[in-house]
């Protein structure tokens, strides 16, 4: 497990569109498909890593506190299964459903999502506006595990606050801190 920080997408970059399947459906979603007329947040995430299962409680009670104010949520796997079996489509199905996703938990086989998305960690996170243009990418808080801080959402809470009352995100954004995507091997 290395300590791995996010890549921080430059602002403003367009959200690329994807085509993945929903581990919990079976159904293959694309961002269009997904995306919000407000705002979308966008997760890596994945089932072993110690960072993603401290915040899953908070990502939860995320969504549903936003969902009902028209943002949408969408989670991604990218990790190499071969070598983590617990990452697995199956896995993260049961994860899914054991937790309460509110949100589809999609898995990204060839990880190309991720690399063009830049991601680098688990949990890392990123919200689109309504044109899909990058508005945040970094921490959902300042918890981690071991360092006795709440996990509140806040700054994820705040950006999307910032969207509903129609002010800009402050640029002013702090990286994530997690697992390293599992890459598979060239």
């Amino acid at each position: 497990m290395a300590r791995t920080p996010s890549n921080m997408m430059p602002l403003g970059t367009k959200a690329p569109d994807f085509a993945l399947p929903n581990t919990v459906t079976g159904e293959t979603v694309t961002l269009n498909s997904l995306k919000s007329d407000i705002a979308t947040v966008m997760m890596f995430i994945c089932n072993h890593c110690p960072y993603v299962k401290h915040v899953d409680e908070q990502l939860v009670k995320l969504a549903s506190d936003y969902q009902q104010k028209g943002i949408s949520f969408i989670a991604i796997s990218s990790n190499d299964v071969a070598n983590y079996p617990d990452d697995s489509p199956e896995k993260m199905k049961e994860v899914a459903q054991q937790l309460g996703y509110p949100f589809p938990y999609l898995y990204d086989e060839s990880q190309e999502v991720a690399k063009v998305y830049q991601a680098a960690c688990t949990p890392d996170f990123y919200i689109f506006n309504k044109d899909l243009n990058c508005v945040y990418r970094g921490q959902l808080d300042e918890a981690r595990p071991h360092n006795n801080v709440p996990v509140t959402g806040k700054d994820i809470r705040a950006a999307l606050e910032a969207i509903l009352a129609g002010d800009s995100v402050n640029p002013e954004q702090k990286p994530s801190l997690g697992c390293n995507i599992k890459w598979k091997a060239s």
